[in-house]
């Protein structure tokens, strides 16, 4: 079955395809699927294929191609893409140490949650994740599958520089940071795995579609990353 969605132009040079306006992993797939679809379908003639939460952009360049012509090409994408294809994906295992030079909210977390700081950490490592797609900065992965329980809104006046590697969750959302950069998420460990490296030939680690899932080690040195 084909993916029902709205294309709609993005200026001159490109076109976005919605195909939903919930987070969760159903209107994820939707957006993996057409991901792989819109890659095929433009080919060469895509300067970029961007998958989002719900959504899919597709920038191509305007003296090549027309607008009307992408558009028309991403319709068929949608007609092509099934949400029942699953996604390409590999499991990724990855450590977090949890100790508090890295964890700079936990305390606070399970204090808001009424929770010890152990039950936070090991409610955070239970669920299976899944990247849903990269983004804010290179890199940073938007994960789907925090618990309900560790569901607590964005720091009232986020950090003017979050270390790289922080471990962090807000609003029912997880991810990674990949550099140290400004974030308002509430950090709860960190890893060494480089989560983005320009010189490979593939620079960010982990993929839209991955599953992910996280276990304590007792130091940085052992918080590492395990692709399968």
């Amino acid at each position: 079955m084909s993916i029902a969605g709205d294309v709609l132009p993005v200026g001159d040079a490109a076109v976005l395809a919605v195909v939903g306006d919930t987070i969760d992993e159903g209107t994820a797939a939707r957006a993996w699927a057409l991901h792989a679809a819109a890659l095929h379908a433009f080919g060469s003639a895509a300067l970029d294929v961007v998958p989002a939460y719900a959504s899919v952009l597709v920038r191509f360049d305007p003296c090549v191609a027309q607008l009307a012509i992408a558009m028309a090409t991403m319709r068929g994408a949608l007609e092509q893409a099934s949400a029942s294809q699953p996604a390409v994906a590999r499991h990724v295992d990855i450590g977090v140490c949890f100790s508090p030079e890295y964890a700079l909210d936990l305390e606070d977390v399970a204090a808001a949650l009424a929770l010890t700081a152990a039950q936070v950490i090991e409610e955070f490592c239970r669920p299976t994740y899944r990247v849903a797609f990269l983004g804010f900065s290179a890199g940073f992965p938007y994960l789907l599958g925090l618990s309900d329980k560790l569901h607590l809104p964005r720091l009232p006046t986020p950090r003017v520089k979050v270390p790289a590697g922080s471990v962090a969750f807000a609003a029912g959302q997880c991810g990674i940071y990949p550099r140290n950069s400004p974030g308002g998420w509430r950090i709860v460990g960190k890893t060494a795995a480089t989560m983005f490296d320009p010189v490979q030939l593939e620079p960010a680690l982990l993929r839209p579609g991955d599953s992910i899932v996280f276990h304590p080690v007792d130091s940085l040195d052992h918080a590492t990353a395990v692709i399968r």
